[in-house]
């Protein structure tokens, strides 16, 4: 099992408040990326601090011997932690309020992948036939599409698909979304900010993802859209067994 990640600041904004961060816990691996949002310095921290906080409760936590739902709830507890802390920091300092993040992690061992997120920075299932997303969008456009307000063609490009109705660390508490996959002989996953998804279409993504040898697919994907345009940070990790 292997992972390849990278970040990029993009040709357009004066930092970088995304995060990535990929680590093997035995033979499985744990990913996850972020992307921060508030004023000044202050998604950058939140940015950081929940992949700093996520791994380290997943690690206190962690034992070889944990069950799908253990895992599960793992990923939850992580999460929560790490918007406690966020939510803490922003109001310690009145510099800090608004700050949040979005999250979305990944702990693959062989033959199932553990899902969790909150926001809408990306996972993709990298199939045969293309990319499938397996997360849903936290944002007010796709909430809008849930409610019958719009139609699925309206998604991507209305003028508050931005605009997050759930993040780490904005509130108290934080429900985050999980999703369980099993598969028998292969899997790869791709986790994205939305400096990717939000800019290239899956098709693009994916035309990269095939033609690319492995160790160059995290460059190659950022360098999709910074000829893009490069309008936003861009963050991604791919693993693959």
């Amino acid at each position: 099992m292997r992972f390849r990640s990278g970040t990029d600041i993009g040709l357009k904004r004066e930092e970088n408040q995304d995060a990535v961060r990929c680590e093997y816990f035995g033979h499985n691996i744990l990913a996850a990326v972020c992307d921060g949002m508030g004023g000044e310095r202050a998604g950058k921290e939140a940015s950081s601090l929940a992949i700093d906080e996520f791994f380290q409760h997943f690690s206190e936590g962690y034992s070889e011997n944990l069950g799908d739902e253990e895992i599960r709830n793992l990923l939850i507890t992580s999460m929560s932690a790490a918007n406690t802390v966020i939510y803490t920091r922003a109001r310690l300092d009145f510099k800090n309020f608004g700050m949040g993040t979005t999250c979305v992690a990944a702990y693959v061992t062989p033959g199932t992948a553990y899902i969790v997120n909150v926001g809408d920075s990306r996972a993709y299932l990298i199939a045969d036939n293309g990319l499938h997303r397996i997360t849903t969008d936290h944002n007010v456009s796709t909430l809008l599409y849930e409610q019958g307000k719009i139609t699925e063609e309206e998604i991507d490009n209305h003028p508050q698909r931005h605009m997050l109705v759930r993040a780490v660390g904005v509130e108290k508490t934080v429900a985050a979304d999980t999703f369980t996959l099993d598969y028998e002989d292969k899997i790869s996953l791709l986790l994205c900010s939305d400096g990717l998804s939000g800019y290239c279409s899956d098709d693009e993504i994916y035309d990269v993802i095939a033609k690319v040898p492995f160790d160059d697919v995290a460059q190659e994907l950022i360098n999709l859209a910074l000829n893009k345009g490069g309008r936003d940070n861009v963050t991604v990790a791919v693993i693959a067994d």
